[in-house]
């Protein structure tokens, strides 16, 4: 009898054991503890001074969630009281440490969302019908791409003038041609796009289905002072209905977008500067928005009123960690790897981790074709004149003949 009971506790201490070696190994448990080890590492904590002789009380912050799934496992902690939130955003290198680099991190006051990803996220390809769903019920949309909650897109209407950046090779120019593209897709009947190539080497593209598409400063100047000009008519017919914003006209005016790439190359044409600083800073309520793009970020561009209103910034690879700051005012960007190409980082409300779709010219021609103005022109022909009906394709391959 003894023999049995000494057995059958032999047996339950070893399944007692064997249970707590699990719930060691528990994925809940090693990640609690895990944080509470970088917390202490990296100093994270509130010191609390208490009475003569006794030592000083260190808060770390608490954990108060763990969740996971086969996607991804979720951390949520809350700060304590007295604990700079930029603490935790400055000391994301130490969760990488930690965790991996397939991390995001977003606050809510002084609460904490850490979500943990065992694998990079994944290339794609640009489909129009992908893309849908995600833009229902907005003015001027933009795509962004996909972050690892989905879809991400927004309204240029609340959100206006965008800022692309990122060195050669990083998407940057893929990225531009697909959020034009979709422009012109879902809302071309209601846009007027204006297009400034002044590295001759993108918008090319959009021949033929923008208004206009220049490559010298010179010429984009005069598109400027038309779109300056139908600016004060937008704002004489705003203030003669007494509204705020073109859509509350009777008859609103189609939205105008000026798209430049390479505005670095502007940095000394400050009149031309001028100009598109104040499209920045009124453009919105007579329905004109900007979308800039440059390799590298430069400061005394990206400096005071423009900067400011360039409410959405998407900065793809930066070479170093001082240009990511000058792009989105933190680091992350730096951190992109070569083989990340498509990758970004967004920064509107909040700062978002994107990848953009991958956009190849050929299928950017194919969507854009039935977009291409049909023109009335002019050749001679043994001394008659004689109209002529022809497509503006991209490579300006439509000309005046004699015949």
């Amino acid at each position: 009898m003894i023999s049995v009971v000494a057995v059958s506790g032999g047996v339950a201490a070893a399944a007692f054991a064997g249970a707590f070696v699990c719930y060691q190994g528990l994925p809940e448990t090693v990640t609690r503890r895990k944080l509470m080890h970088l917390f202490k590492a990296g100093q994270i904590f509130v010191r609390v001074k208490r009475g003569k002789g006794k030592d000083d009380r260190l808060i770390y912050p608490r954990i108060s969630r763990i969740a996971c799934t086969t996607e991804y496992m979720q951390v949520n902690f809350n700060l304590p009281k007295g604990m700079d939130p930029k603490v935790i955003f400055n000391s994301l290198w130490l969760f990488k440490q930690g965790f991996g680099p397939h991390l995001d991190l977003s606050e809510d006051c002084s609460r904490f969302t850490l979500i943990i990803y065992p694998s990079d996220m994944k290339q794609f390809d640009y489909n129009p019908k992908d893309v849908v769903p995600s833009i229902q019920g907005m003015r001027l949309p933009v795509v962004a791409g996909k972050s690892r909650k989905g879809w991400e897109s927004y309204d240029m209407v609340n959100q206006p003038h965008l800022l692309i950046s990122g060195e050669t090779g990083s998407g940057k120019s893929v990225a531009i041609r697909a959020i034009l593209t979709t422009l012109i897709e879902t809302h071309g009947d209601n846009i007027e796009l204006y297009c400034a190539d002044l590295k001759r080497s993108e918008f090319h593209l959009f021949r033929g289905v923008a208004k206009e598409v220049v490559v010298k400063p010179n010429d984009l100047a005069v598109v400027l002072q038309k779109i300056d000009k139908e600016m004060k008519r937008r704002g004489d017919l705003l203030d003669k209905a007494e509204e705020s914003h073109i859509d509350d006209l009777p008859n609103p005016p189609k939205y105008i977008v000026l798209a430049i790439d390479e505005v670095s190359l502007l940095r000394k044409e400050k009149e031309i500067m001028a100009m598109i600083e104040d499209i920045s800073s009124i453009g919105r309520a007579l329905g004109v928005f900007l979308i800039l793009s440059m390799q590298r970020p430069d400061s005394k561009i990206l400096d005071g009123a423009l900067k400011n209103n360039l409410t959405v910034r998407m900065a793809f690879r930066q070479s170093d960690e001082i240009n990511s700051r000058i792009a989105l005012g933190s680091g992350e960007a730096a951190d992109i790897r070569l083989s990340q190409r498509g990758r970004m980082y967004m920064k509107g409300e909040e700062l978002r981790m994107i990848q953009m779709p991958y956009l190849e010219l050929k299928e950017a021609k194919r969507l854009l074709a039935p977009h291409k103005e049909v023109t009335t022109k002019r050749t001679w022909s043994k001394g008659d004149v004689i109209d002529v009906e022809y497509e503006v394709i991209e490579e300006e391959e439509a000309f005046w003949g004699v015949l």
